[in-house]
């Protein structure tokens, strides 16, 4: 247990029996009242946000948190497989588990696992991941109007809009938190 003046940014505690990280802080003295915590939390199960208040005084349960960087290896029907660099041990995940990640995971791509508690709770991606294209329809000349843009099929199954000089074969940079085309890798 924490007194609430000690939370800080990044940290992880238990609030209405939930796991949540704190992403940040506010340490208020209001006039003639009592100080107070303000903080902002995001519970990790269901990723909501909340805004909390703690009196200054107020006990916070912490929780213990590990960060992992794994490497990914393959998956087989409805089970990702990934590695760990230092010790080579091999940890596998369901498909629940990665959800929309499995859009940009190949091979040998290096992403973060946040354990909270011993047990896996968020998988992080890099800011951007470079992908080759599998398929994609030819630009036709004299289509340069502004920005035209065409459908690209990646090495992964997820189609993006890139602008027409873009060919099969080329590797592009996505990002994915949007999952946008950000231009060739």
């Amino acid at each position: 247990m924490a007194a609430a003046n000690d939370l800080r940014k990044g940290m992880c505690i238990r609030y209405n029996g939930n796991a949540a990280i704190v992403l940040e802080v506010m340490h208020r003295t209001p006039g003639n009242l009592r100080a107070f915590v303000q903080a902002i939390i995001r519970y990790i199960g269901t990723g909501k946000s909340a805004d909390v208040r703690f009196g200054s005084t107020d006990k916070v349960e912490t929780v213990e948190v590990h960060r992992q960087t794994l490497e990914f290896s393959y998956k087989d029907r409805t089970t990702y497989h990934f590695m760990d660099p230092e010790n080579y041990e091999s940890v596998t995940f369901e498909e629940d588990f990665i959800g929309d990640a499995k859009a940009y995971l190949t091979e040998n791509l290096k992403v973060e696992v946040l354990f909270v508690e011993g047990k896996p709770a968020t998988l992080e991606l890099p800011a951007s991941v470079n992908l080759r294209v599998t398929e994609s329809a030819e630009g036709v000349r004299g289509d340069s109007a502004n920005n035209v843009q065409k459908p690209a099929t990646l090495e992964t199954g997820k189609v993006v809009t890139v602008p027409l000089f873009i060919k099969e074969g080329e590797l592009v940079k996505i990002d994915t938190r949007t999952g946008d085309y950000m231009g060739r890798a």
